[in-house]
Order: structure tokens, then sequence, then C-alpha cells
């Protein structure tokens, strides 16, 4: 399979999210995800297949790296290459991020890398999106190791470290540098930034928040640093299962994608799915939409204004 992804002759490019799988070990609830992560690829026929963490519910896995494989095989099975991040369940299990990285890497498809040794996490990376004459390099895509937890005594999720950032800062100036040119960029990690507080809270936003969102408790600067390099248009996460909005700061769209896998938590009404993304080469913008379980696609969603300071109401 080649693995070198560009923009189609239409000038387009497009990726199908998938989050929150948590598979187990191949149970039912599995397969119903397996099921829907293959529909979903049928009917969108995307460029690349992005996973966004919690691939696996680490700890429900009796071998995390055989699950892993089960999951990857779905994936594979859709005929487009793949990349993914991890989340905080991933490696609660038999296999660290280590060793779930290099699982991954015996695909053929899979685009994902460990990443710098000396930067902290496993899957800080980028991928390039060449052109549609395959020339030159027209977009760029981030991947972040969001981490798992605290790792002080405050409790709560992990934060991306300093040196991710700098390391950002640093792609960003080479990949800019080189193209001569801001390319338009994406970035993806598993647990939202705080700034996904801010937006619900003080921005329009267009979805649902039917959950609290669980960032971090320490704010290092990451939006702060996409803000200031200049080429970071979307950003993708996971991590909260019946949240699905998107609001834009600051120029920057902080997006949730829709929740995949079946064998852990959601709400009545509220379907499985994911969220599709789709460049337009060129141009510095993207379009996204949801697309459900029973198939239907959502180009618009809810709107939430400031003054709704709430969860959202059925």
């Amino acid at each position: 399979m080649e693995n070198i992804l560009r923009f189609r002759s239409n000038q387009h490019f497009k990726i199908v999210q998938f989050t929150d799988i948590h598979w187990h070990n191949g149970e039912a609830p599995d397969q119903q995800s397996a099921e829907l992560m293959t529909q979903i690829a049928k009917a969108e026929s995307p460029d690349l297949i992005v996973l966004t963490g919690d691939i696996l519910s680490g700890g429900g896995c009796e071998d995390a790296a055989d699950s892993l494989r089960q999951v990857i095989e779905t994936v594979e099975a859709c005929g487009v290459p793949w990349a993914a991040v991890f989340g905080n369940h991933d490696d609660e299990g038999s296999a660290d991020r280590h060793a779930l990285m290099a699982v991954m890497q015996e695909s053929r498809s899979c685009l994902s890398q460990p990443g710098p040794e000396d930067v902290p996490g496993v899957g800080n990376y980028t991928l390039s999106i060449q052109n549609s004459e395959a020339v030159a390099s027209a977009a760029v895509l981030y991947f972040i190791d969001s981490g798992s937890y605290s790792p002080t005594d405050i409790g709560g999720y992990d934060w991306i470290r300093r040196e991710q950032i700098a390391w950002y800062l640093q792609e960003s100036a080479k990949l800019t540098a080189e193209a001569g040119h801001l390319l338009p960029a994406l970035a993806f990690f598993h647990i939202p930034i705080p700034e996904y507080d801010e937006v619900w809270d003080f921005h329009t936003c267009y979805g649902v928040k039917y959950e609290n969102v669980c960032a971090p408790q320490i704010n290092t600067g990451f939006f702060a640093a996409l803000h200031e390099a200049g080429d970071v248009m979307g950003t993708f996460v996971g991590h909260e299962h019946i949240n699905d909005f998107w609001g834009d700061l600051h120029g920057i769209r902080l997006c949730y994608g829709r929740a995949t896998g079946y064998n852990t938590y959601g709400r009545e009404g509220f379907p499985r799915g994911a969220r599709v993304i789709q460049l337009q080469e060129g141009e510095r913008q993207f379009e996204t939409w949801l697309h459900l379980d029973d198939g239907t696609v959502v180009h618009s969603q809810r709107e939430h204004t400031p003054l709704q300071r709430t969860f959202t109401e059925d």
C-alpha cells in the first residue's frame, strides 16, 4: 500500500477521526465498534484514518498487544493509511506505550511514529500532505501525546509538557522555512486543553456538551504556542464520550471527535460515530461533519451561545 499522503485531483483531502474505541478483547460490543468503523470508512472513502486515543481499555484487555492487533485488523481492512495518538487508558494493561507503538508499526498502512526520545511521551510526530501533483508539501498534521494522569499530587489528567511545546514550535518553524510560507495544519491529541472550557463558556459553539471538559488542571501554554506559530487551524481530541462540540477561539477551531466505541459509557439518544475533516488544497480552511452509526451525516450541529453557560439541555 502506498502511504504517501496527497491531495486528490479534486484538491480535497479527507480524514476520518475515530476516537475512544475502548476495545477490550473482541467481545460483542467491540465487534459493533469494528462494524461501525468499517461502515463509516466505506461510506466516506477517506484518505487517512486517525485514532485519537483510548483505542483500548487497557485494564480490561487480557492481552493488550493482541487486542490492539484486533483493532488494527479492522483499520487495515479499510484500505487507507492510518495514524494514532495514545489516550490515558491505552497503556493501563499489559503493554506500555512503547510496546503498543511497536505493535502499531507492524501494520503496513500505519504512519504512527514514536517521535523523538528526548521529548516526553510516545507518539509526537508530524505527517506532511503533498499537493495533488505530489511535488511539494501542501499541509501538515501534528500528532501529540497528551499523556495520562497528573505527574504531581494535584490529581486529574496529564498536560502537554513544555518540551513538547518546544518541539512543536521547532517543527512548525522548520516546515514553514522549507515551504517558504505557513502550511495549513491540524493537530490531533487525546485530552482536551483548558481552552476547550473557555471556548464553550465564552464563544459561540456548535454541538453538545453533556459532560465536563476533563482538561488538565495545569495550563502549560500549548494553545498560546499554536496561536503564535499561526499554522494550526484546528485541534481534534476525544476523552469525553458525550461531548461533540467545536468552537473558534482566536482563529483556531477547537473540535471534539464523536465517540466511536460501544464497549464503554455513552448516553441514550447520543449515537456512536466519527468526525470527518476535509481539507482544501491551497486554502487555510477545512470543513468538518459527523457521520453517525445509523448512516446520518450531520453537517450543521446545534448552536450554543455564551449566554447558555450550562450543560446542553435535552
